[in-house]
């Protein structure tokens, strides 16, 4: 019988690896789609000056959909799905990592916080470039006057749809290139590391210590998946309050083009105080608990389905 609180990790080495790779990006992209609108609504909220257009979460939500639609709480999707490539990237170096690693600390909380912040230092080379332009196309409408580039105005026409789509993508690319050449996409690429590394390097190790003591309070029988589920949002919780005035600081670093995030956060301070460095917290909670319900029962679903076939019968969940 299996140890009461023992949560099996899959390693890297169980997996077939065609299965993990094909499998991962319909679980990454319906992960994103998922969260994607608490991802905008937490942008405009760390961007806006005091509370000059939402008074919290919940009223920016209703404010939006009520003036912009739903296509307004999804400004920018079609540019974050390339982020998919860096969501195989964090996988594969999380667990290329911990592999590694396993070689000199058998501890599963070394291993999560290397792995976590090695993964995430790889990700955030990818997505940071993806995140300035997306970050700019979440703030048309409602907050456009708080962002450096905006888009041309074009004819509101149902046929132009897709151009309408598009081409703001693509005069938003230009306008950055053109203001700030190639070092315009990495605007916020420090503050991003500051605040994602830390993210992750906590989340992992989080997510497995709370794995664990749920495991030693449930009853035997208890599904592990169920355990994981529970969490995930609780590390995700942890981590998002943890690490939330770096956030703030990189969302306004590259939405409004500063350049020192030493500079923003002393701005930040003195215009709104230490409550600023809270902003947006909730609608990081609400984004990230169930980004991280889905990630564990997607991921380890994904690497129950994954596993090699030699190994199926030797598991017991």
């Amino acid at each position: 019988m299996q140890q009461k609180g023992a949560i099996q990790i899959i390693e890297w080495e169980d997996l077939d690896k065609r299965k993990f790779y094909s499998l991962g990006v319909f679980m990454t992209l319906t992960t994103r789609a998922t969260v994607y609108p608490a991802s905008l609504i937490r942008t405009r909220l760390q961007v806006q000056k005091g509370k000059a257009l939402y008074s919290g979460t919940f009223d920016a939500f209703c404010k939006i959909l009520r003036l912009e639609g739903v296509q307004g709480l999804y400004r920018g999707f079609m540019v974050s799905t390339f982020t998919l490539v860096s969501g195989q990237a964090y996988i594969t170096t999380y667990e290329l990592v911990r592999k590694y690693v396993s070689q000199y600390s058998p501890s599963n909380t070394v291993k999560s916080v290397v792995a976590g912040g090695a993964a995430s230092l790889v990700a955030q080379t990818i997505t940071v470039p993806i995140d300035v332009v997306s970050q700019q196309l979440m703030m048309q409408g409602q907050g456009e006057h708080l962002t450096r580039f905006k888009p041309k105005p074009k004819m509101m026409l149902a046929a132009s749809k897709r151009r309408l789509t598009f081409g703001q993508t693509r005069d938003i690319t230009v306008q950055i290139f053109a203001a700030d050449g190639f070092r315009g996409f990495y605007r916020g690429y420090v503050a991003s590391l500051l605040t994602y590394i830390p993210n992750s390097a906590l989340w992992w190790p989080f997510y497995h210590f709370y794995a664990e003591q749920l495991s030693l309070m449930a009853p035997s029988g208890c599904p592990h998946l169920i355990l994981q589920a529970l969490a995930g949002p609780m590390a995700a919780a942890t981590a998002s309050t943890i690490t939330n005035p770096m956030d703030v600081v990189r969302a306004r670093v590259q939405v409004e083009g500063r350049s020192s995030v030493i500079e923003t956060f002393k701005q930040l301070l003195a215009e709104e105080g230490v409550w600023g460095m809270t902003k947006g917290l909730s609608a990081r909670i609400i984004s990230s608990m169930p980004t991280s319900v889905l990630i564990v029962v997607g991921y380890e679903t994904l690497k129950r389905l994954s596993l090699r076939a030699d190994l199926i019968e030797t598991r017991h969940w």
